[in-house]
Parts: structure tokens; sequence; C-alpha cells
């Protein structure tokens, strides 16, 4: 039995056939549709590293049958990018060295970007610890990692601010 579904993912609409319900869309993303950033880490949905934002809220990919998401808003890490110019929490990962291998960095990103959309940090290092408490980093970039969010929600903020204005 196959099942259609449609999603829009990183701006561009694509229908899918699923032969099996319980495909996730970590596996859809990566195998199904060659989105090979979003990682998978444990597919326990204990690591963050599969993190993706789904009609603007991060989830674990891992943990979400693609089915239960037809006609959702699916942005990954390949979508943030606007061509060459990056993103303000990907340059921010860049200038304080949020990532060291590099495996976590784009659940992490993602994780921040929910974050700072969410408006959930303000401008406590704790607490933006304890909101990216789900995405676990082997290498211990976390000291640069909270740097990254701080200054990319301080960038992102005064854009907005200029575009107010």
């Amino acid at each position: 039995m196959n099942l259609s579904i449609g999603l829009t993912v990183n701006g561009v609409r694509r229908d899918v056939e699923l032969s099996d319900p319980r495909v996730t869309l970590l596996d859809l993303l990566r195998e199904r549709l060659d989105l090979t950033g979003t990682k998978k880490g444990c597919d326990r949905g204990q690591c963050g590293a599969c993190t993706i934002l789904v009609d603007g809220r991060r989830i674990n990919s891992c943990l979400a049958l693609a089915v239960s998401h037809d006609g959702a808003d699916i942005l990954t890490i390949e979508g943030v990018a606007r061509g060459d110019q990056l993103h303000p929490v990907q340059a921010a990962f860049i200038a304080h060295d949020g990532f060291q291998c590099g495996f976590c960095t784009p659940g992490q990103i993602m994780s921040a970007i929910g974050l700072i959309e969410e408006a959930q940090a303000g401008n406590d290092p704790e607490r933006i610890r304890e909101c990216m408490s789900g995405n676990l980093c082997r290498c211990g970039a976390y000291a640069g990692i909270t740097k990254a969010v701080l200054d990319a929600q301080q960038t992102l903020a005064t854009a907005n601010q200029r575009r107010s204005a």
C-alpha cells in the first residue's frame, strides 16, 4: 500500500510516495530527497543531530513519521543560507568556533535558529545552554555554541530593527 504525501522542503514543494508508513522524516530527507546535511546520530531522539524545523518548530526528525507531516513546511540545514550568503547563525558558529568535528553542527544550527525564532533565550547564556540541551556535542564546543547563539541573536535583532525603522 503506497501513501502519497506532500511537503514543502526548503521552500520547494515535494510530493513523495511512501511504501512504508513507518518512514521517518530523517530517512525521507536523507534517503529519498538526498538532503544529507541532517545527520543520523543516535536514531532515538537523544542527541539532536537530526534537528530540523517543521512549521517553524524544532523537532528531532528521527522520531517523526513522515506520513504524520503531510502538508508541513520543513526547513533543513540546506535551506538556511541564501545563495552564497550564510544565515547569521551559520556565520556566528564560524566566528565563535561553535564546532569542532562538525557532525552535530547542522542540528545545533537548526536548534539555534528555532530557539531564536521562538524568542526563548534572551541574553542569558545559562538559558541558552538549557534550551540547547537536547543537542549534544561530543567535542565539547558548548562555549563557542553559546557565544554563537548570543551573537546571532543580536545580529538578527539589529537587522529586524533596521527593517522596521
